[in-house]
């Protein structure tokens, strides 16, 4: 104790003076002045590096300190939660760390501050209390620290003053928010659900505790499973959830409505006897409350959907009473009332909604539940729509066209094609006609989205009766060429709809009924990319997205004009890299537009590259399509290094073993996207570009694989990097050795061990929740292909014996893998498939283990009888494998 008193003692004066200059430093940081402001910014980083536990305890007395201005007590706040948490996960790791290592009484007198914080009569410094407090709490509850906090929030429920009980609620609240409802016993977490709920009672007299309650209860959901499970206490929660929707306070509702939209997802299955209570206070709220809350209100229903479809799409339509998770059929029971008050909805938009990208409104919301509540219940819907749009299509207002037209598209996903096509066949002249001819915007807007909305369900290959036939293709391309020339949100919607229209005919293998237009497409996608106003509602963007799907799914005859374009596009490409002195926002669309013409590229080369007859076009170009990629990447803009990086992966698979030349060159950018954990989509996107290069150049890669390897095994080992990108590493892994065979040898002794003590913590991983397991699969499959490809890259050379003293370790992980039940059908297939080539490369030595091996014994038979039949050809093969290696 004495040692501690000593050191805390030492930090007494430096502590003292910066608290002095503290107040000031940070009203300084809020300058207009940009030199005083960023001298103070200096002042304070140097505070912190300097002792930060003095830096802390100065922040969080400012904080608590009723006597300082409200300015320096927010930015202290805030300054105190950043040091705490961050979005980047191994940042937020050496945060917590730094936290835990802080002296003990340090961390005491912090707490004290905050906890002092919350009487405070200034409500920014309570609030940001609150958050800081929960912080903490999200470090320390999981670590057996500061016990006594819950007992002391809880404690302070019975004040006198409302703002300290609103400020103690909204503290329990963000608590839940940051603790797992496993660190919180039982007890406590009902006293916290009793001091929210009671909070949240129409008998509670200031409107600030109630609300914050009602935001409490939202955030302690979670903890509450228990609770729901007893009939009582559920009512009594459910009971004060609906009243709450009822207060006189717009913001109550709305966080009670929110309340009820995370019961519905958490609790669905409680939610039998409160349906009819809730139906009422929904359709109230849509139907006659302000738009945030009445919004919140069809989210009920959205969500309830969701969980629906969920449900159904588990069982593939085989749902019995005695399954899993049981389908109550809420939404099928209230369709008579609940499609009605949908369909009310769809006739309050807004003026300016189609010019807005981010605008959301209770139109937008009504017509998504309603593609919902389609999806939910299929064919059932159609007779409840149809009057609506028979009634509404022909009206003068335009409000009433647009809605009954948003209500047609809406439903295009869930019915039957069956119930649908006698349907869209009698509309399509009427919608061709509106996209042309009818006076407002709006109209012609949703119906050209309607329209790509009948392409993307109706037109493809698994659809009986064709909506698109050779007598009207010809007047639909027509039509959506001429409404590409319309303002830019018709026009963006134009091209989405010739974008479902060419997918459609992806499958067709004979002459596509789109080849005698094609020209007059790609000329018409390429004069809107040249519009003025093509910045605006994304109609560049999707004018070239639309330009790629049409040239992905061309067929042979239309070559020439797929040919024709590479100089055009290489041509713009060079253009946008001639461009000079650009100002901020002229170069972020220079950036938009050079990504755009990358991907563009990629697309015909893949095209072109794909076909022997074509190929010797594109060979002409490659030497300055190669030049425009190395010039795209001195820009370095992360973006755009995706879709260069992308080209070039189709463009090194096009040119093959040629592709060496480029090497040299391109080298440096490939280290420098492997390098990059920071911008991870292009770490990964690169990565995927190392298999590429393997496949193409096979074992011309061998001088880049030294600093190849090193990066990848690297990149494994790094905290910072994204977690999504190492199962592409690991199978990147197995492109190498496969590319280079026993030189793959001087790596061994790195990988192996990595691979081997990934294979351990994945085979045993808890998957808490579906995002978990299908990353849990996806590490897995990464594993299983880097063993496949080193497995593979050695066999039939003298060296491989050197893998194994590796067979035991890779049959174990097999053992596991299939004793814990949970893999996906696509780890299967590749897992039986290193059964085989286990078995393949090491021929008797295998045989042995694996026949010593009751899981993989039993594993190999699952799969021979598997319902996959790529799993049963893997199986086959597998089997075939082993039988040679034991025999032999």
């Amino acid at each position: 104790m004495i040692y501690v008193q000593l050191k805390s003692s030492l930090l007494l004066p430096f502590f003292s003076r910066a608290a002095m200059e503290v107040t000031q430093i940070l009203l300084n940081a809020q300058s207009v002045d940009s030199t005083v402001r960023k001298l103070a910014e200096e002042s304070l980083k140097h505070f912190q590096e300097e002792n930060i536990s003095a830096f802390l305890l100065s922040l969080s007395s400012e904080l608590s300190n009723n006597e300082k201005p409200v300015d320096s007590r927010k930015l202290a706040g805030l300054i105190l939660k950043n040091a705490l948490d961050a979005k980047e996960q191994h940042r937020k790791n050496e945060l917590v760390q730094r936290w835990l290592s802080l002296d003990a009484v340090i961390k005491t007198q912090i707490r004290a501050c905050l906890m002092q914080t919350l009487p405070s009569p200034v409500t920014d410094a309570r609030s940001t209390a609150s958050q800081v407090i929960a912080k903490i709490a999200g470090i320390e509850l999981p670590q057996k620290q500061w016990p006594e906090l819950i007992g002391s929030l809880l404690s302070n429920i019975h004040h006198l003053q409302p703002h300290v009980k609103q400020a103690t609620i909204e503290t329990l609240g963000y608590v839940c928010e940051e603790v797992s409802p496993q660190v919180v016993d039982q007890d406590q977490v009902n006293k916290i659900l009793t001091a929210v709920v009671q909070g949240m009672n129409a008998s509670e007299g200031s409107m600030d505790v109630r609300l914050a309650a009602t935001r409490a209860l939202y955030n302690a959901l979670g903890f509450a499973q228990a609770n729901f499970s007893n009939d009582m206490e559920r009512d009594y929660i459910m009971r004060v959830v609906c009243e709450a929707t009822l207060s006189t306070e717009v913001k109550i509702r709305q966080a009670a409505f929110e309340c009820l939209v995370a019961i519905s997802s958490t609790y669905y299955d409680k939610l039998a006897s409160y349906m009819q209570d809730i139906f009422n206070v929904t359709a109230k709220a849509v139907r006659e409350d302000d738009e945030p809350v009445a919004l919140q209100a069809i989210e009920f229903w959205s969500s309830i959907c969701d969980e629906e479809i969920d449900i159904l799409d588990e069982y593939g339509g085989d749902y019995t009473a005695d399954s899993d998770i049981p389908c109550y059929y809420f939404v099928k029971q209230a369709l008579p009332a609940l499609v009605p008050m949908l369909l009310e909805t769809l006739l309050k938009q807004e003026e300016d909604q189609d010019q807005d990208e981010g605008s959301w409104n209770l139109a937008m919301a009504g017509g998504t539940c309603l593609g919902l509540v389609a999806r939910t219940v299929g064919d059932d819907i159609v007779p409840l729509v149809m009057p609506f749009i028979e009634e509404h299509i022909t009206k003068p207002d335009w409000r009433q066209r647009e809605a009954a037209t948003y209500a047609f598209g809406s439903i295009l996903e869930g019915p039957s094609p069956e119930k649908l096509i006698p349907l869209v066949n009698v509309a399509l002249n009427f919608m061709l006609t509106a996209m042309m001819k009818d006076p407002n915007n709006h109209v012609k807007d949703t119906t050209a989205w309607t329209l790509g909305r009948i392409f993307e369900f109706l037109h493809v290959s698994t659809v009986q009766t064709r909506v698109i036939t050779h007598g009207n293709c010809q007047q639909i391309l027509v039509v959506l060429l001429q409404s590409m020339k319309d303002v830019p949100n018709v026009a963006e919607k134009a091209c989405g709809a010739l974008y479902f229209l060419a997918q459609g005919y992806e499958d067709v293998t004979s002459v596509s009924p789109l080849s005698p237009f094609f020209q007059d497409i790609v000329h018409a996608l390429l004069n809107v990319t040249h519009r003025e106003d093509a910045g605006e509602s994304r109609l560049r963007t999707a004018a070239y997205e639309t330009l790629n799907e049409v040239v992905r799914t061309s067929r042979d005859e239309t070559a020439p004009v797929v040919m024709q374009l590479v100089p055009v596009i290489m041509m713009e490409l060079h253009q946008t890299l001639e461009a000079q002195k650009l100002s901020s926002d002229e170069r972020e669309k220079q950036n938009e537009l050079q990504g755009l013409l990358c991907g563009c590229l990629q697309v015909i080369i893949q095209k072109l590259g794909a076909s022997e007859a074509t190929k010797h076009v594109l060979m002409q170009y490659v030497d300055q399509i190669m030049e425009l990629f190395l010039r795209v990447f001195a820009c370095r803009n992360a973006t755009v290094h995706e879709e260069a990086m992308l080209a070039i992966g189709a463009l090194a698979y096009a040119v093959g073993g040629n592709f060496i030349m480029y090497m040299q060159s391109f080298y440096p950018y490939l280290e420098m996207g492997l390098q990059n954990s920071q911008e991870y989509q292009v770490c990964a996107v690169t990565v995927g570009v190392v298999g590429d290069l393997c496949r193409a150049l096979e074992d011309k890669i061998l001088p880049c694989c030294d600093g190849i390897m090193t990066q990848l095994l690297k990149d494994l080992s790094s905290n910072q990097l994204h977690r999504s990108v190492k199962p592409p590493i690991f199978s990147c892994l197995g492109d190498i050795a496969l590319a280079i065979g026993e030189n793959f040898e001087k790596y061994l002794i790195y990988a192996m061990p990595m691979l081997q003590s990934a294979a351990e913590l994945s085979a045993h991983a808890v998957a808490t929740d579906d995002e978990m397991l299908e990353y849990t699969n996806e590490l897995r499959n990464g594993i299983l292909e880097a063993f496949s490809g080193i497995l593979q890259g050695f066999k039939s050379c003298p060296k491989t014996q050197l893998l194994m003293p590796y067979a035991p370790h890779i049959l174990q992980f097999l053992d596991r893998l299939y004793n814990e039940k949970d893999m996906d059908e696509v780890v299967m297939k590749t897992a039986v498939g290193v059964l085989g080539d286990l078995a393949d490369t090491l021929g008797a030595h295998a045989g042995t283990l694996i026949n010593q091996s009751a899981a993989s014994k039993e594993f190999l038979g699952e799969c021979l009888l598997s319902d996959d039949q790529f799993i049963r050809e893997s199986a086959d093969w597998a089997k075939l494998a082993i039988s040679r290696a034991v025999s032999g």
